[in-house]
């Protein structure tokens, strides 16, 4: 029996719209207190929606936290401990949260003086309100999926590469999960895929990357 064709992918496009909470700190100290009591939706703006915001594109660092570091309280030793933090390598915000503070901490100990940032110079609390559209683009087979991917717009990348990973219950991209219905000769794609790591590359990276790993597996044509 013959195996279901999958439904048609369905290309997404998301923007942020930036909140504030109200919140700020001016040095390191302040720092600690406000991520300690931020709420969730905050973390995951400074550790993720980030990437959506255009400053981002060829960013020196990957999240908000270590860009002010390194700007503002002038500590590059903190902001490199700071910028080589995976969010996707935490189960949840939480303990995304106890990490961070962990570094705040320890860099406090080291520190004979507080730093701190100039006036003007402070660190704002955000968060994000994300908006999903649909391009109304469409893929019917994985060959139109390799070929319709390197003109999709960045949100486009964002919201099925980066946010999917984060999307219970698959903690998975969307490219793969759909590839995944069309059976295993596709696990080598899949598995190109996984290994694109959002954290080292920008939006417009990714998608270069993940326009390259889809072609070449699908020249093969078998997703290996």
């Amino acid at each position: 029996m013959s195996r279901e064709r999958p439904a048609p992918f369905r290309f997404m496009d998301c923007a942020v719209i930036s909140l504030s909470l109200g919140k700020s700190a001016q040095n390191l100290r302040e720092l600690r207190d406000r991520v300690a009591e931020a709420p969730p939706e905050s973390l995951s703006h400074h550790f993720f929606e980030s990437l959506l915001r255009p400053v981002f594109d060829d960013p020196e660092y990957r999240n908000d936290l270590a860009l002010w570091a390194s700007r503002n309280l002038r500590d590059d030793t903190l902001a490199e401990r700071l910028g080589v933090i995976d969010p996707l390598e935490y189960d949840n915000i939480e303990a995304l949260r106890l990490h961070v503070l962990d570094v705040i901490e320890d860099r406090l100990s080291e520190c004979t003086q507080v730093p701190w940032a100039a006036p003007g110079r402070e660190f704002y609390f955000l968060r994000s309100q994300m908006v999903v559209l649909d391009t109304g683009l469409r893929a019917d087979t994985p060959a139109e999926l390799a070929q319709r991917v390197p003109n999709l717009p960045t949100g486009s990348i964002f919201y099925h590469f980066v946010e999917g990973r984060r999307r219970p219950p698959l903690m998975v991209d969307d490219f793969s999960a759909w590839l995944e219905r069309w059976g295993k000769e596709f696990d080598g794609c899949r598995e190109k895929l996984s290994g694109i790591d959002f954290h080292l590359w920008s939006l417009t990276e990714m998608r270069g990357l993940l326009a390259r790993s889809l072609g070449e597996a699908l020249e093969r044509g078998d997703g290996s």
